[in-house]
């Protein structure tokens, strides 16, 4: 690293700390290239070590305060429809005829699509114990940024205050009594799902792919992510499968129709939901009421109770 000191424009006692930074950085590398060098011929003691290495200094995960299965909704790219994925899943499990308390946690900062999507908006007021009150409709639990910024401004945070964000909306929230947390997560696997991943008791993972290939590689390394912070996959869900012309039934695959079961194969998940595009899933997103809410007997809603009835049975909940 070739870098002058006394070019830096600083007191003595910045370069003195600077002077240190580096030679941590030359003392890692040098034990980088040590690590490369020696390491073992078998590839299973190498995986063995490398697994030790990501262990240490990972804070050990915890649940939260009356939350009794966290279910993470992601994916590994934009656009794919994840947050009304996210809406209608917890909308879906809340009809369960076992009657869970259901709750939704929107952790995306920088776009939070809850308020329009739940049609709630709101200060959330605050315990005595200074923690905030979910906001409720349709008799679910909710709680979004978007509750505590102003939805015309931008949310430009560095990464600790991100962080920071995420933690009060975790854990400065009083959930109460819940049966399942449907949490909406960023796009790709950046800081807040892994922090997510790392920190917090996870009951399992749903990715949402498109039928489109790049949407699909990225969903592959979703579940190469998760494996590799041992969370739990319940699979995927495929969304904009195919548009369903409601004169005739035919069905034309806009996004293409690529096979993402024999994708999926090799990474030991399985695709558990197939939704189809349809003109009321965009109509009931943009008037804030879930579709399985507003148009029940539609065929994306059959398809959304059927993947909450399938990740019910997956998780073993008790059903009445």
């Amino acid at each position: 690293m070739m870098l002058s000191l006394k070019m830096l424009p600083c007191s003595k006692g910045i370069q003195r700390e600077c002077l240190k930074q580096f030679k941590q950085v030359n003392f890692m590398w040098r034990n980088v290239r040590n690590f490369s060098v020696k390491s073992p011929k078998d590839p299973s003691a190498l995986k063995a070590r490398q697994e030790e290495l990501m262990k240490r200094g990972l804070p050990k995960r915890k649940s939260i305060a009356g939350v009794e299965n966290v279910i993470l909704v992601s994916s590994g790219k934009g656009g794919v429809g994840k947050s009304t994925v996210s809406v209608n899943l917890a909308a879906s499990l809340s009809k369960h005829s076992s009657n869970p308390a259901v709750g939704i946690l929107d952790a995306d900062i920088f776009g939070p699509s809850l308020p329009t999507m739940f049609n709630v908006s709101g200060l959330p007021e605050l315990t005595p114990e200074n923690k905030m009150i979910p906001l409720i409709n349709y008799g679910i639990k909710c709680m979004s940024i978007g509750f505590l910024v102003d939805p015309k401004n931008a949310v430009v945070w560095r990464g600790p205050m991100v962080m920071g964000a995420l933690n009060k909306l975790l854990n400065e929230t009083d959930w109460g009594h819940l049966d399942f947390l449907v949490v909406d997560t960023p796009p790709g696997t950046g800081d807040i799902l892994l922090s997510l991943a790392q920190t917090i008791e996870i009951s399992g993972a749903v990715i949402v792919s498109t039928p489109q290939k790049v949407a699909q590689a990225d969903a592959i390394k979703g579940i190469d992510m998760f494996n590799k912070v041992h969370v739990p996959v319940l699979g995927i869900v495929e969304n904009m499968s195919g548009f369903v012309c409601s004169s005739c039934g035919s069905v034309t695959h806009v996004f293409g129709n690529k096979n993402l079961e024999s994708l999926v194969i090799g990474s030991g998940s399985q695709v558990i939901g197939k939704i189809p595009l349809d003109p009321k899933l965009v109509e009931s997103s943009d008037n804030g009421q879930p579709l399985v809410l507003s148009f029940p007997d539609s065929e994306p809603a059959k398809q959304f109770q059927n993947l909450a009835d399938l990740i019910i049975k997956k998780l073993k909940i008790k059903t009445a």
